[in-house]
Parts: structure tokens; sequence; C-alpha cells
């Protein structure tokens, strides 16, 4: 009697993990954050910001998008624009020919600042894989720890960058993310912590603290530990100015 009691408690908690994990779902817990964030709000959008004395728009409409920075120089504009069919260069009104390789760095500068601006929108497409870590404290808060890679087709030039993304149990909301990215003599990490944040027209903007490693050989996934431990180190802020959503 005793072994089958033991057997049954034993079947009853396997049951019982099972239940648990599969509430623990990293694509829903995204799919979430996603929606409290702005959602389909932010594929409808016109977005407009100011970002290191460069002027941002974002023009997104049911998967059409035109993604564009126009910077001040020598009293031109240079205007880079990416859309669907691919990444132009004009300064004031001229289309300008530039090598594919400086095309290739422009598409990924541009793209960068447009994807952090509205984290952690576009983290539901077809080339990003979702892995639950651990769910952690920071500072008093619960958080769902979640991997974010990407495939190589479908996943940008950048695409063995390794993202790790913070999202608050309660909330929902992305609090703090790490990557990794590739840099001339190696890996670069940094590990940014949400401030400032409002809602304009229902979609969400934050600013950061961007934070590097003072140990060059940390990885992503531990860059939570050193924060807690004031192992890292401040390298800059950053922040959107005078955003406008329509």
């Amino acid at each position: 009697m005793r072994y089958l009691l033991a057997l049954l408690l034993s079947f009853a908690l396997f049951g019982c993990n099972n239940k648990q994990n599969k509430k623990v779902d990293a694509h829903e817990i995204i799919k979430k954050s996603i929606e409290v964030s702005g959602g389909k709000r932010i594929g409808a959008s016109i977005i407009e910001f100011n970002f290191r004395d460069i002027h941002y728009k974002a023009v997104r409409n049911k998967g059409i998008f035109l993604l564009s920075r126009v910077i001040p120089k020598d009293g031109d504009s240079i205007i880079d624009v990416l859309g669907n069919d691919g990444f132009k260069r004009f300064i004031n009104d001229s289309l300008v020919s530039i090598p594919d390789s400086m095309a290739v760095n422009y598409t990924a500068s541009v793209n960068s600042v447009h994807y952090f601006a509205v984290l952690p929108y576009g983290l539901d497409g077809k080339a990003v894989n979702k892995t639950y870590m651990d769910k952690v404290d920071l500072k008093g808060d619960s958080y769902h720890k979640i991997k974010i890679t990407f495939n190589e087709e479908g996943g940008g030039e950048d695409f063995e960058d390794v993202f790790i993304y913070w999202v608050n149990t309660k909330s929902n909301k992305v609090d703090y993310l790490a990557y990794s990215y590739n840099e001339d003599d190696g890996k670069g990490l940094r590990f940014r912590e949400a401030y400032n944040e409002r809602y304009i027209e229902g979609i969400r903007f934050v600013d950061y603290n961007n934070y590097k490693p003072i140990d060059v050989k940390a990885k992503p996934e531990d860059l939570d530990k050193l924060y807690i431990d004031n192992k890292l180190e401040l390298v800059s802020k950053i922040e959107l100015k005078n955003v406008t959503v329509n």
C-alpha cells in the first residue's frame, strides 16, 4: 500500500510539473509583452523621433514598412531609407550610388535604431527562436528570463547575435535586455536597463542605461547577475527625444 501511495504521489507531482512547464511558454510571454507595449498599433503607425541629433521616421502598414533617418552634414541632408525593396541613400533629393558593403552597414545601422525603439515588437517573427531560461529576481521584482536567437534565413545580417530579455511577470513589460554583437576583435556585450517609460498613442517607449561588463569574458546570460553585483560599467544613455506617433 505504501508503494502504491508513493507511486500515485509521483504521478501527481509529475503531472503538476508538466502543467507548470506548459504554463511557462516563451512564445506566449513575448506575445503578451508585445501586446502590452503597443502590439498592432505599431504595425499601423508613423513613428518619428530624434536620437543623437539624427531624425528617424518609421512608417508601417500591414507588413509594408519604410524606415528612414536624416543626417545633417555640412549644410546637406543625408537621407537613408530602408524598405521592403531594400536600402537607398539620398543626398538632399538626389539618389546616390554606394558600394554593396557600405549598404549592408547602413542597413544594419538604420534597422538597429528602429528595432530597439519599439521592442519587443518584431520578436514574433518566423525567424525568431525563443527559449525560456528561468524565473529570476531583479531589484525586488520577478522576471521571465528569455533567450532570443535568429535563423540565418530571415534573421538579417546579424542573425548570429544573441539576446536575453527580462520580462516582468506582473506587467509583462521588458525592463531589461542584454545582447551580444560582432566586433572586429570578438564579441561585444551590452546590458540595458529601461527607464523613463511613457505611452504615446498607446505605444510604449523607454530610454535605456547602456552598460558593458567589466569582465570581457562575461556571457549574455550572466549579465543580470553582474548587474546585481555592480560589475557593469555605464557606457552611454539611449534616449529617444521628441517622439511623435500617428
